[in-house]
């Protein structure tokens, strides 16, 4: 993935994320910006206050909720169908069992409710809260279109297309492909982990005995005074549950900066790590 986009160019970069993330995917519902504004006029305002809610006692579920949006809407498109429970939902299939936010889209759904029953989507409520998360860690905000219907299937075998942590590029660009999404939007959606961490249990294959290794065992693809940074953190058979910044420049912040680590070797992607301890179970927003 060389090429014109990664030098440094964090409002391009931006602005792509904000074409991917938000309208894409969400398979001709007619959506539009201002959807709810006759029906549901603070809307968007108490989704946005329950967001910062939430982010101000822990800031990790904003990349938490940024991540449920991207593997809600690469799977049968942005229905919110990652929000449904059952025992063989989308949210039960190893790729999401990590997922984290869910009391954030709960709390929002509740307010909106009781503001206009019946009328904000789930899935609306995610895109939103999604987009309001990178705004809270400095990144651009945008206009999100609305009006997203409720999905109400949620199967676990058709989370096999979301990219997996060892899949090779051509196989995360086919995936993309089968979506009518292309290389740069493949890009552009990995960025997304500038912000959040991962847990050393996914990665530190890639810095003990890894196949085609350096001498010293590690992938020869990172930056060996970043390998024994991540040794010292993630030591061998040390606890594999503890969390590494993606972007060791500004884990908590929205920029382009995970890319300058990538292209230096200094750089870690495992889409489906977690982004801290999981939350209790709360009601389903598919329950209202």
């Amino acid at each position: 993935m060389e090429g014109r986009f990664f030098p440094n160019k964090a409002a391009l970069f931006m602005m792509l994320l904000s074409v991917c993330i938000a309208p894409t995917l969400v398979k001709g519902q007619g959506t539009r910006v201002g959807f709810y504004s006759s029906s549901c006029p603070r809307a968007e305002a108490i989704i946005r206050s329950t967001v910062q809610a939430h982010f101000k006692s822990d800031p990790t579920v904003a990349p938490g909720l940024l991540r449920m949006h991207f593997h809600d809407c690469f799977v049968q498109g942005c229905d919110g169908s990652i929000l449904i429970d059952g025992s063989n939902a989308e949210k039960t299939a190893g790729p999401n069992r990590l997922l984290r936010g869910y009391e954030v889209i709960d709390d929002a759904k509740t307010q909106l409710e009781a503001a206009c029953a019946g009328v904000v989507s789930c899935a609306d409520i995610l895109a939103l809260a999604a987009r309001d998360s990178v705004f809270l860690t400095n990144g651009r905000s945008w206009a999100v279109p609305t009006g997203r219907r409720d999905g109400r299937v949620s199967l676990a075998s058709d989370t096999a297309n979301l990219p997996g942590f060892r899949d090779s590029v051509d196989v995360q660009k086919k995936k993309f492909a089968d979506l009518g999404l292309n290389t740069l939007d493949l890009v552009a959606l990995v960025g997304g982990h500038t912000i959040g961490t991962g847990a050393c249990q996914l990665f530190s294959y890639r810095l003990y005995n890894f196949t085609n290794t350096t001498s010293s065992g590690a992938d020869a693809s990172i930056d060996p005074s970043f390998v024994s940074q991540l040794r010292s953190l993630c030591p061998q058979n040390g606890d594999g549950t503890r969390r590494v910044a993606l972007d060791t420049g500004s884990p908590s912040r929205f920029d382009a900066s995970f890319f300058a680590n990538l292209r230096s070797g200094r750089g870690f992607w495992s889409p489906i790590k977690s982004y801290g301890p999981m939350p209790p179970p709360k009601p389903s927003c598919k329950a209202f």
